[in-house]
C-alpha cells in the first residue's frame, strides 16, 4: 500500500481543525445559556404593589338585635267574660280599633244604679237648699234658733259632697263599662291571641291577651365593647381618624342568612352605661322596615361608620405575613431590588384588605407576589401589579394612542 500523499495530510488536518472549532464553539452557547439560567434563577420574577394614600372610610361589624319601636301588650282592665275576638291575627291594626268585647251586662247595671244613687243625691242636695233658704228668712226675725240655720246650712254642703260622690261613682262605672270594648293603645301589627271567646279575664291580669309591634321603622341595638369605645376615641384624640357625626350616621345591615338588607339606617343614640355582665355598651339604630323584612328578636350584623382618614395605607391580605408569635410584617424591593423584611401595625380589617397604621410610606413597594421563589436579601426581578377589586393583578401597560391595548 502506497503511502498518502502530503497534500492530502494537510487537507485531513484542516477538517479536523474545524471540527475542533465547532465543538467548542457549541461549549461556549451552553456555558452562556447555562450563565443566563442561572441569572434568572438568581433575580426571580416577583410581583409589587406600590404603597399610596387614600382616602378610606373606616367600619365596623357588630352584633346586633331588632326590637320593635314600639310595643304594647293588650290586657283588660276590667273583670268578666270574654263574648268576641274583633280582630285577624297577624293583621295590621290601628289606635284605637276595636279588638276584644266583654260581657258588659253587669258593668250596664252598675252605670244605672250609679246614676240612680246621684239622681238622689241631687234631690237630698234640693231639699237641704230649700231647707236654708227658708231658716235664713226665719232667723231674722228670730223664728228659730241660730243652730237650728246653722245646722241646715252644713246639711247644704254636706248633700253637695253627696252629689260629688254620686257622680264620680258614675264616671267610674261609665268607664268600667267603655273599659268592656278593648281597643288597641298604638298602631301595628298585632300577634296571636292568647284567649278565647268564653274565657274569664280578670282585670289588670298578668298574662297579655295579645301584643301589638310597631314594625315600621324598628330599631336595631347593637353593643359594642368598652375597649373597642376607648381604641377608637384614642385614634380620634391623637388625629389618626377623622371622627364621624354619630348623629345620623349610617348603619348597613346583614341579615341571619348573610344577605345584606336594602334599607339603610341611622344611628339614633349611643348609651352612657357600660353592661356590668357584659362590659358593652348599647347602641340603637333606626330602619325603615316597609316590607316587614325584620322581626323583633332577629340577630343581624350591623356595619357603621367610625372615622375616616385622608391618608389611609390599604393592603391586600395576601401582601402580610405573620411570624409564629402572630406579629404581622410585609416583604419590601429596595432600590437595590433585593427584599427586605419590615413590620408593620394593623388597624381594622377593611374586607379583603387591611388598613396599616405604622410601618410604610408612600412610594415603598411592597411584594403581593411569588413568595415562594424568593427570599429576604435575595435580587428579584420586580413585577408591577396592581388591585382588581380585591384580587391582585399583573399590572397592564398603557396603549400608545389610537391602538387598543
Amino acid at each position: 500500500m502506497m503511502a498518502p500523499s502530503r497534500s492530502v495530510r494537510q487537507a485531513g488536518a484542516r477538517c479536523w481543525s474545524w471540527v475542533l472549532v465547532g465543538v467548542a464553539a457549541l461549549g461556549l452557547a451552553a456555558c452562556g445559556d447555562q450563565k443566563a439560567s442561572s441569572a434568572a434563577r438568581a433575580a426571580p420574577p416577583v410581583g409589587f404593589l406600590t404603597v399610596v394614600l387614600q382616602a378610606q372610610g373606616l367600619h365596623t361589624e357588630l352584633a346586633g338585635r331588632t326590637r320593635a319601636s314600639q310595643s304594647a301588650e293588650v290586657r283588660p282592665q276590667v273583670s268578666g267574660i270574654l263574648q268576641k275576638r274583633l280582630f285577624t291575627e297577624g293583621a295590621t291594626v290601628k289606635a284605637g280599633q276595636s279588638l276584644y268585647q266583654i260581657d258588659a251586662r253587669t258593668l250596664e247595671a252598675a252605670v244605672k244604679s250609679a246614676e240612680a244613687a246621684r239622681a238622689r243625691a241631687l234631690a237630698s242636695a234640693q231639699i237641704a237648699r230649700t231647707n236654708a233658704e227658708r231658716n235664713a228668712e226665719m232667723v231674722k226675725i228670730d223664728a228659730i234658733s241660730r243652730q237650728v240655720f246653722d245646722e241646715s246650712q252644713a246639711q247644704v254642703v254636706q248633700s253637695a259632697a253627696d252629689v260629688a260622690v254620686a257622680q264620680a261613682a258614675l264616671d267610674n262605672a261609665q268607664i268600667n263599662l267603655h273599659y268592656s270594648r278593648i281597643v288597641a293603645p298604638i298602631g301595628g301589627q298585632i300577634d296571636l291571641s292568647v284567649v278565647l271567646p268564653g274565657s274569664l279575664v280578670i282585670a289588670n291580669q298578668a298574662q297579655a291577651l295579645t301584643t301589638i309591634s310597631q314594625l315600621d321603622p324598628i330599631y336595631v341595638d347593637i353593643t359594642q365593647s368598652s375597649s373597642e369605645l376607648l381604641e377608637l376615641r384614642r385614634q380620634w384624640q391623637a388625629g389618626t381618624f377623622g371622627r364621624v357625626d354619630a348623629s345620623g350616621a349610617p348603619v348597613r345591615l346583614a341579615l341571619e342568612d348573610g344577605s345584606a338588607y336594602p334599607h339603610a339606617g341611622k344611628l339614633r343614640f349611643t348609651g352612657a352605661t357600660v353592661g356590668q355582665n357584659t362590659g358593652a355598651i348599647t347602641l340603637r339604630a333606626v330602619f325603615p322596615n316597609p316590607e316587614r323584612l325584620l322581626m323583633p328578636g332577629m340577630y343581624v350584623r350591623a356595619r357603621l361608620a367610625t372615622g375616616e382618614s385622608g391618608e389611609a395605607i390599604v393592603l391586600p391580605q395576601q401582601a402580610l405575613q405573620r411570624d409564629p408569635a402572630g406579629n404581622p410584617s410585609v416583604q419590601l424591593i429596595n432600590a437595590d431590588n433585593k427584599i427586605e423584611k419590615h413590620p408593620v401595625r394593623l388597624g381594622q380589617a377593611l374586607g379583603a384588605q387591611w388598613l396599616v397604621l405604622e410601618g410604610l410610606k408612600a412610594g415603598d413597594r411592597v411584594m403581593v407576589d411569588g413568595f415562594q421563589k424568593a427570599r429576604v436579601g435575595q435580587a428579584v426581578t420586580p413585577v408591577a401589579m396592581r388591585l382588581d377589586g380585591s384580587r391582585v393583578v399583573e399590572a397592564q401597560p398603557s396603549a400608545p394612542a389610537g391602538q387598543a391595548p
